[in-house]
């Protein structure tokens, strides 16, 4: 039986092992046997669905639907972009030599077909939500198109992934709202902390070998920081969280469960160890938690009685 590859999450056993051959590199290339970071573009947009003014519960779970397949798509067309990009530099990092482009299981060819397909299925979505999220939508994109270059110049690759992957917030909030706010923009705000956050804790995993070739990030900026600077990042996301539900006048409800949300956050900096690649994915991967819980958090503050 095949088994994971050492400090990652990429899985060729499963339902993936069921699927034909032929067909599993792209199941793998689109990262369907992970669904951690559909989770952490989906929910962002959740957040904006439920901080939003203006729509019936009925009309936010129709829109989270649609956000769910687009976060699917969309995800995955941003894994084959970075993989597209990345697929020399992949080749020589242990966690992501085993990735379909970077050891030639798919071809390059191949691999833009897939894009095109994922986005055309993202554009028949768009068309069915409000107008300004089709003006929002192009700023999306060129975000997906730059960030894999990010790593290459600069140290903070990970706050571009915030710019880039936190986008769903804003796009959630104008899909309900219809308009961008001053809680919008905190809301995208702390989100990008977030993420800038949760993806330092990713890149730990990496530092020998991005060390080795050169790429840079924020993981190895903040090497001997790295407690304190996650902190600052989870600080400053929940300040922007709490002032975006204060002046969007949410209930008494969305406190007590933010605050269980916020001892998430917590709990992944008394536990950060940036010499134990395992434990990094694991504290990764419990940011999908912790989005649901603010989620719930947003929803309960918008319609508790």
């Amino acid at each position: 039986m095949p088994q994971a590859v050492p400090h990652t999450d990429i899985r060729t056993d499963g339902w993936v092992a069921r699927l034909p051959e032929s067909v599993q590199p792209y199941v793998l290339l689109a990262r369907l046997d992970r669904p951690v970071g559909t989770w952490l573009l989906l929910l962002p947009g959740v957040w904006g669905i439920e901080l939003a003014a203006g729509r019936s519960q009925e009309q936010r779970w129709e829109l989270i639907l649609l956000f769910a397949i687009g976060s699917l798509v969309m995800r995955s067309a941003g894994c084959v972009v970075n993989d597209i990009w990345d697929r020399d530099i992949d080749a020589q990092v242990a966690r992501t030599a085993g990735r379909p482009l970077a050891s030639g299981r798919v071809s390059l060819g191949n691999a833009l077909v897939l894009l095109a397909g994922l986005l055309l299925i993202g554009a028949c979505i768009l068309l069915t939500l409000p107008f300004l999220c089709w003006w929002l939508a192009p700023l999306a994109l060129v975000l997906v198109a730059l960030y894999p270059a990010a790593k290459r110049v600069t140290w903070w690759p990970q706050l571009v992934m915030g710019f880039t992957f936190g986008f769903g917030a804003p796009m959630g909030y104008a899909a309900a709202g219809e308009k961008i706010d001053l809680p919008c923009l905190l809301l995208y705000a702390g989100t990008i902390l977030w993420q800038l956050g949760f993806d330092t804790i990713y890149g730990f995993q990496d530092m020998d070998d991005d060390a080795r070739i050169g790429v840079r990030s924020t993981s190895r900026l903040w090497a001997q920081q790295a407690r304190g600077f996650i902190a600052c990042c989870y600080l400053f996301a929940t300040a922007f969280f709490f002032l975006a539900a204060f002046i969007a006048r949410l209930n008494w409800a969305f406190w007590p469960v933010a605050f269980v949300a916020t001892l998430m956050l917590g709990r992944q900096i008394v536990s950060l160890r940036t010499d134990r690649p395992a434990l990094c994915l694991k504290l990764f991967k419990s940011n999908v938690p912790y989005a649901m819980m603010l989620a719930l958090a947003f929803a309960l503050g918008r319609y508790w009685a």
